[in-house]
């Protein structure tokens, strides 16, 4: 059994782990949670938990995404948090084309090493939570504890793990996550 632990910062990524991935975001009217994101973020919150949205949004880079378009989402996202009473610290995307990414662009390490500077985080204490081979890898090269959501690619990256980056969780969504973290 696993007891409950406090994280200095749990670490998420947005799309495929927060709300439905169905390709490039453009809009708010195509952005929705999950239906059990807000309760599971709240129920984990709940144990003095803060978190970080980590997004990859490669859209604005592409020219498929504006960038106020992104911003309408992100204030959005931020609102649902707070009246949620979920802890939400920041929200870190970046925008690069993965053809000339920068190491914001995960898996580099830039976004997270913004949120320990601006947010005085111990990275080494700290949760990734995300549906892709490069959520998990990320979190591995910061020795954060790291949990896959099965839901968005998820499955997929299940079934190219390697046992370096083995994730501390598997779980079939952020609900089962938050049983799990708040046993």
């Amino acid at each position: 059994m696993i007891q409950t632990k406090k994280y200095n910062c749990i670490f998420l990524d947005r799309d495929g782990t927060l709300n439905p991935d169905p390709g490039y975001i453009s809009s708010i009217r195509s952005f929705g949670f999950y239906d059990f994101t807000l309760d599971a973020l709240r129920k984990i919150s709940s144990k003095k938990n803060v978190f970080c949205i980590i997004s990859n949004q490669s859209g604005v880079g592409r020219g498929l995404i504006k960038k106020e378009d992104l911003e309408e989402i992100n204030d959005f996202i931020k609102t649902e948090f707070k009246s949620h009473s979920i802890n939400l610290l920041d929200i870190y995307c970046c925008m690069d084309h993965p053809n000339s990414a920068t190491e914001r662009r995960k898996p580099g390490l830039g976004m997270f090493l913004e949120a320990k500077k601006e947010h005085k985080l111990t990275l080494s204490d700290s949760l990734m939570v995300g549906d892709s081979m490069k959520d998990i890898v990320c979190g591995h090269k910061l020795n954060m504890d790291t949990m896959l959501v099965l839901t968005g690619n998820g499955e997929r990256t299940l079934n190219v793990l390697t046992e370096k980056f083995k994730p501390t969780y598997i779980v079939s969504n952020l609900e089962e996550g938050a049983e799990l973290l708040c046993l």
